[in-house]
């Protein structure tokens, strides 16, 4: 039985693995992270629903499809008896399809909070909560609070 410390430590340590590959889009190593590969990314509605391996594959591919240079930063961590909540730096520029939009050119750079779950020191799903409306104001998507007409 790992103390609280080492149990720390190895959840840290995959959670560090996860995003090295996510930085360097290596979707294999992304999904090999994962004791049962799940993402839940609740602002891309059903396309942020990945239960399973395949489904993850695809759900990555289509984000560093959409941001080539897609890069995660990672803040603070605080743990919990199940989980890890991670603050995160998400950039990138779209220069490819994202989520039914074509490419703008323009940079997306976001505060994410990230909600590692774990079952012991096994990584289980990942939901990511983001403003998906700063990221369309970002790409051009949607006019800022301050353009829009009440």
């Amino acid at each position: 039985m790992a103390s609280g410390q080492e149990l720390r430590a190895r959840r840290e340590a995959v959670i560090q693995r996860h995003v090295d590959a996510e930085n360097n889009h290596d979707i294999a190593g992304a999904v090999a992270s994962f004791a049962q590969p799940r993402y839940d990314v609740p602002a891309l509605g059903p396309a942020g629903q990945a239960p399973d391996a395949q489904a993850v594959q695809d759900l990555l591919g289509m984000v560093f499809a959409g941001f080539p240079d897609f890069h995660v930063a990672l803040g603070p961590l605080h743990h919990a008896d199940g989980a890890v909540f991670v603050e995160v730096q998400m950039t990138g520029t779209h220069q490819g399809m994202f989520a039914g939009m074509s490419p703008t050119g323009r940079q997306m750079d976001v505060r994410v909070g990230c909600l590692f779950e774990f079952d012991a020191d096994h990584l289980v799903c990942e939901r990511v909560y983001f403003d998906f409306a700063t990221v369309l104001r970002q790409l051009g998507a949607m006019p800022a609070p301050e353009q829009q007409s009440p």
